[in-house]
């Protein structure tokens, strides 16, 4: 999408897994994190002192729910004390996002949706868009119909089926999603986020289910 690079959450792994994929971090020209949880945005602090050590010039942009610099900025000063007041060479936009109000991110639109995930801070649903390709993400949440404004009619949806049937707070089954896909309409549907209920019922699941390293093209004819 587009010739820029924007990340959909960073989690911990994120920079291990970008550099083991050949993925240069200093190519990342945004970030965009759906909730303020570890699994989803423990990676930035590590993306930002790879820039720095790295010499990157490129400005970065990250955008999450209210109060997302003050949650990075705590995370990095407990992992590194002091980072947060080094001079770095490069520059950092922070964003914060508005339920149902688009911004631009690194040339992408972004719109957001508030979901149902408890973190602090609103939980989010995502939807890309540059050119005539769309791109949804569910973030972690249990069902609410603002998935189906997030998602509809994307080229591809990638939401979390946490549970294959079981009813998981804050987080969505395989079962109750299946029964909204219609509603979505998305071309594509790729699964994340899976639990061991869902992992044991993949022979049932008739859905793309992503794994570790996976490389989706998008086709948006």
């Amino acid at each position: 999408m587009g010739r820029n690079t924007v990340l959909l959450d960073c989690g911990a792994s994120s920079l291990i897994a970008m550099k083991a994929a050949n993925v240069d971090p200093g190519t990342v020209d945004g970030i965009v994190i759906t909730h303020l949880h570890g699994d989803h945005f423990a990676g930035v602090p590590f993306l930002i002192l790879d820039g720095q050590f790295s010499r990157r010039r490129r400005k970065l942009t990250i955008a999450g729910p209210v109060g997302v610099r003050a949650r990075v900025e705590a995370a990095m000063e407990i992992l590194f004390p002091g980072s947060t007041s080094v001079a770095r060479p490069f520059e950092i936009q922070w964003r914060e996002l508005k339920p149902r109000h688009a911004i631009t991110v690194a040339g992408f639109s972004v719109n957001s949706f508030e979901v149902i995930h408890a973190s602090g801070a609103p939980a989010l649903a995502l939807r890309l868009s540059a050119d005539t390709t769309t791109i949804a993400y569910s973030g972690d949440t249990e069902w609410t119909d603002e998935l189906i404004a997030a998602a509809s009619k994307a080229e591809l949806f990638v939401c979390e089926a946490y549970a294959f049937d079981k009813a998981i707070k804050y987080h969505l089954s395989y079962r109750t999603l299946a029964d909204h896909l219609k509603a979505i309409s998305a071309k594509r549907v790729i699964l994340t986020h899976l639990g061991s209920d869902l992992l044991g019922h993949l022979d049932e699941v008739a859905a793309d289910v992503a794994y570790d390293g996976l490389m989706v093209t998008i086709d948006d004819d």
